[in-house]
């Protein structure tokens, strides 16, 4: 006989097969009696399960819409086809935040059974995608291997590569995973340097558990901290923009990881943006899809008029042809 947290799973995977049973045929199934099949169903209502019955002898039970997301029963394909779903929306951003998609990724394959787990990873060995427009892409795997250190607050030796290709080897104390809308960031604590830090996701080579747990003492804002840190760079070009918008609207147009806002007045915005040439700056300029005035550079300003009139010309040449 099989015990009753199976049998409740039993009854689940049957109710999902078709659209009713009748109580006799669930016994029948399960080879238990009338009276356990209904109490085993009070028994998953009071799980979350939305079961719905229909009274009398010939009556019987369909699953129905629940009032809270109870737990979930299913087979090694579409375990699997969830999987490799919730990875593609994490890496390919078509949510804006992917945080939800990471965190359910995370539980299912700690719970994925091996043979599960190693199919999800020959996929991951296999499958490649095209780069996105913020430049290199992330392996399959690293986002959840950098969400599985934050989770398990162990010190993890992380072999990361900077802007200029050089690889280091340090430990860190990791803590949140933040995405900016073009790239995802490692935060965590430098132990060597005693630092707070910030990692780019797409430059881990490599990342290691020690098995050493860790406490963190009054960790700073995430977003924050890599908010920050971007605007810290040094870019060899900036261009001062208005937008004739409140600056609501401009922190959605621009985030605040891309340019510095300064209201000008209640209806419009100023905005600093750095980039390496005047070109990227006009191709960034024209690409946010509003009015802009460019106060300076002139250079930038005489690169986004060059690309706006050659659109012009070339959209009135294809319309004579």
């Amino acid at each position: 006989m099989i015990s009753a947290s199976a049998r409740l799973l039993r009854l689940v995977s049957l109710l999902s097969t078709r659209p009713a049973w009748t109580c006799r045929e669930l016994g029948e199934r399960l080879a238990v009696t009338d009276r356990t099949v209904r109490r085993d169903i009070a028994r998953l209502r009071e799980l979350g399960y939305g079961i719905e019955s229909d009274p009398g002898p010939w009556g019987g039970y369909r699953l129905g819409g629940g009032t809270r997301m109870p737990p979930l029963v299913l087979d090694d394909e579409e375990a699997l086809a969830v999987a490799v779903a919730l990875r593609e929306v994490a890496l390919s951003g078509v949510l804006g935040g992917d945080q939800a998609a990471l965190s359910a990724l995370l539980k299912l394959r700690q719970v994925l059974p091996p043979r599960v787990a190693d199919r999800l990873e020959d996929m991951n060995a296999t499958v490649v995608h095209t780069p996105r427009s913020q430049g290199r892409q992330i392996p399959p795997g690293m986002l959840l291997d950098l969400a599985t250190a934050c989770r398990r607050g162990e010190r993890t030796r992380l072999s990361y590569r900077d802007h200029a290709g050089n690889t280091t080897v340090r430990d860190v104390d990791p803590y949140r995973l933040v995405h900016t809308g073009l790239r995802w960031y490692f935060v965590a604590r430098d132990v060597a340097r005693d630092q707070w830090r910030t990692f780019r996701a797409d430059r881990v080579a490599r990342i290691q558990s020690t098995g050493h747990p860790v406490e963190l003492g009054d960790p700073p804002d995430p977003a924050l901290l890599v908010s920050r840190g971007i605007a810290a760079v040094v870019y060899p070009l900036y261009v001062t923009i208005r937008l004739p918008h409140p600056m609501d609207r401009a922190l959605r147009l621009i985030p605040p990881t891309i340019g510095t806002h300064h209201p000008d007045g209640p209806d419009a915005t100023i905005v600093e943006i750095g980039g390496n040439d005047e070109d990227q700056l006009a191709t960034y300029l024209l690409g946010l899809g509003t009015t802009l005035r460019v106060l300076s550079p002139d250079g930038v300003r005489d690169a986004v008029l060059r690309r706006a009139r050659n659109l012009v010309e070339d959209n009135e040449h294809a319309g004579s042809r």
